[in-house]
């Protein structure tokens, strides 16, 4: 791993918890938990310091669903930095990516999808059929880029999560925790700043056609720039949030929430009260590997 990577690798630096609850932020902020408890995991990160300002079951395991597309794009930046991949390059589209499930782009076996909007597909749609393209043309197999997905996670200091896709498609051994994909909201702006406006699309044209969004924090809510969200029945509705506004920085994960209103309610919410809180001692340390 270069020098440049290792820089931004984060490793986790935990404090006890109290009732599995640690926050610095008004209890009131989850009084209305909107998901059955084992579906429902948050953390609010400040984005600066690593500092956490409040988690609810941030490391316990829950379902990434189209979460996973964060580390897809990681993955696909990364090949972009090193000169690896370029962005007009046509990615090939296999009839088993073509075959994926919705949400995709409808992309028929034998064509090929350009490398910027691809990334158009993964950010805005959370295209299933590009996402294993992606795959696929980044490794031997999506099976194989799935674990070097894994692999990087680790690196990164996402010491809780397992991909086996690149779509966040339903997969029994595939999870996460609210706060690993913190780490990776966070390391994707602080890794890729050159492609981190992609995060912050709602909309891409794609054969002559407008094709929207589904991150409704985008535009609704101020200082809101990004980045992803997911769902599968199993998850519940999930977001990863990243504020950027004043000089300050935060980092919002909401997962397993019933509902996409109650998700963008919920996140918003946290949010808000993070805006007027003070930090706790519990932080996510960013260093370089040993």
């Amino acid at each position: 791993m270069s020098r440049l990577l290792q820089k931004f690798a984060v490793i986790l630096t935990l404090v006890a918890m109290v009732a599995g609850c640690t926050t610095a932020m008004p209890p009131e902020a989850v009084l209305s938990v909107p998901a059955a408890p084992q579906k429902y995991a948050s953390i609010v990160v400040d984005a600066r310091t690593g500092k956490q300002l409040f988690e609810m079951n941030s490391t316990s395991p829950r379902y990434p669903a189209s979460l996973t597309k964060m580390m897809t794009l990681y993955m696909l930046f990364e090949a972009l930095t090193a000169g690896r991949v370029k962005k007009d390059a046509g990615i090939p589209v296999s009839a088993y990516a073509a075959s994926r499930p919705p949400s995709k782009l409808g992309l028929r076996p034998g064509e090929r999808i350009d490398v910027d909007t691809a990334i158009r597909a993964l950010t805005v749609k959370s295209a299933n059929d590009v996402a294993a393209a992606v795959g696929e043309y980044l490794a031997d197999s999506e099976e194989a880029f799935a674990a070097a997905m894994t692999a990087r996670a680790r690196q990164l200091g996402m010491r809780n999560t397992t991909f086996r896709n690149a779509s966040g498609l339903p997969d029994d051994a595939q999870f996460t925790t609210a706060r690993d994909m913190a780490v990776l909201g966070i390391a994707l702006r602080n890794r890729f700043p050159q492609y981190y406006h992609y995060f912050s699309a709602t909309d891409f044209m794609f054969r002559g056609k407008l094709v929207r969004g589904h991150n409704d924090m985008l535009g609704r809510v101020a200082g809101v720039d990004g980045i992803k969200t997911g769902y599968i029945r199993a998850s519940g509705f999930n977001i990863v949030t990243s504020y950027s506004a004043d000089g300050r920085r935060y980092v919002v994960v909401v997962m397993g929430a019933n509902t996409a209103r109650e998700r963008n309610a919920h996140a918003e919410s946290l949010l808000e009260r993070a805006l007027g809180s003070a930090p706790d001692r519990t932080r996510l340390v960013f260093q370089e590997n040993p």
